[in-house]
């Protein structure tokens, strides 16, 4: 007998204090028409001092459990994709895991930065159609706001923070995944950094102490020399034709971005799902966050292929084909 997995639910949460355009222009040398005209971004969601990326995880299960009346009784693994947890140890599945007192069930973080919710899903996939789990809950939980230095007006105006929750389960009838791809390159590593400690990658001597930083023009240069092609590669993998694909939902990371991608690939904009407008880049989360806003709003209809792309930090990009 051949298994499969499918995705049955999606939840979201994010903090209720928002932070608009306006506000940056109090904190900051911006303006509203200089962010929307160079990221899209309207306003994002910004945790409070006693709120954390567990919190972020718990209420946005707490959303899938709500709207879909799934029960988590049975899931036999959590795997939370994150950069900001809220400790070194615990690992923040554990946390989601302690608080709902799911019985029987494994746990682990997956750090893979803004690629991190396609990876988790690939890897759930392959759990479940290897006959090692039956149940795994996936959730992107971001408090970026934790990392951003709010006198950078490069960086602070574009991190939200949320969590965004999926369920997926065993099925003997058509799996959900048709294909998966990933690369990363390394060696640029160093490009977009958070880090604990004083130390050096390839190099360079990164002293930002849990502050994020990143290099936008060598990030931006390589978005275009290479996710447009990785987007092509995994299509051609899932062995079906661009047309083929109802919604392109790529990491929310920068409007003009995605619109430049979105350009190469000759796939048209009104088929690209995205988060940031209303909840800024959020990391791991934009993706799954993007999915809950279409479903929320009657976009998504069952048996819609979707391609899900990631990029960021490591530097790594890659996605999924699924089948909603």
């Amino acid at each position: 007998m051949i298994s499969h997995s499918r995705i049955v639910g999606l939840g979201a949460y994010t903090p209720p204090k928002i932070m608009t355009n306006d506000d940056f222009e109090k904190i900051v040398d911006t303006s509203d028409e200089w962010i929307l005209q160079r990221t899209g971004i309207h306003e994002r969601h910004i945790c409070s001092e006693e709120e954390f990326s567990s919190d972020l995880a718990i209420g946005a299960v707490e959303n899938l459990v709500d709207v879909t009346g799934a029960s988590l009784d049975e899931v036999d693994l959590i795997i939370v994709t994150t950069f900001t947890p809220d400790y070194l140890a615990p690992h923040v599945a554990s946390v989601v895991q302690g608080y709902f007192g799911i019985p029987h069930t494994g746990t682990f973080d997956l750090g893979a930065g803004c690629t991190g919710f396609t990876y988790a899903l690939s890897v759930a996939d392959a759990l479940i159609t290897s006959g090692q789990n039956k149940k795994i809950l996936v959730v992107a939980a971001e408090a970026v706001s934790k990392t951003v230095d709010y006198s950078d007006r490069t960086s602070c105006i574009l991190f939200g923070d949320a969590g965004a929750a999926c369920l997926l389960e065993y099925t003997e009838d058509e799996g959900a995944f048709l294909a998966c791809r990933f690369h990363t390159d390394g060696d640029l590593a160093h490009h977009v950094t958070c880090s604990n400690f004083s130390q050096t990658i390839n190099g360079e001597t990164i002293t930002n102490k849990a502050t994020f930083d990143q290099n936008g023009q060598q990030v931006y240069k390589y978005v275009m020399q290479h996710i447009p092609t990785g987007v092509e590669e995994l299509v051609a993998k899932a062995g079906i034709a661009f047309d083929e694909i109802d919604w392109f939902i790529p990491h929310s990371a920068n409007m003009r971005m995605i619109q430049t991608i979105c350009n190469k690939l000759n796939f048209p904009e009104e088929k690209t799902l995205t988060s940031l407008e209303q909840y800024g880049n959020t990391s791991s989360v934009s993706i799954p966050l993007a999915l809950w806003i279409a479903q929320q709003e009657g976009r998504l209809q069952k048996g819609d292929i979707l391609a899900l792309y990631g990029f960021g930090a490591g530097l790594t990009h890659g996605g999924v084909v699924v089948r909603f």
